[in-house]
């Protein structure tokens, strides 16, 4: 598999709070959210902070949000 990487430096996106799960374990696999000052939502892995930062609208971050509460993906067994 090739990889491929996307989005901008979340080092560059200074002065946001960076906000994980209360279920994200000691071992620091989870992801971070980040509302930005434009309305947007950062994402990005919570074990390279200064790595890359996807950015998301509000709308498609709801959007997922909803179809995780809904078990859209529980077929991918996690």
């Amino acid at each position: 598999m090739d990889n491929f990487r996307n989005g901008i430096s979340a080092g560059s996106l200074e002065g946001v709070d960076w906000a994980k799960s209360r279920h994200s374990g000691p071992q620091g696999n989870c992801v971070e959210l980040a509302a930005l000052p434009d309305g947007d939502v950062a994402l990005r892995n919570s074990r390279d902070p200064q790595g890359p930062a996807l950015i998301y609208s509000r709308e498609e971050i709801s959007a997922f949000l909803h179809g995780v509460k809904e078990g859209e993906f529980d077929a991918l067994g996690m």
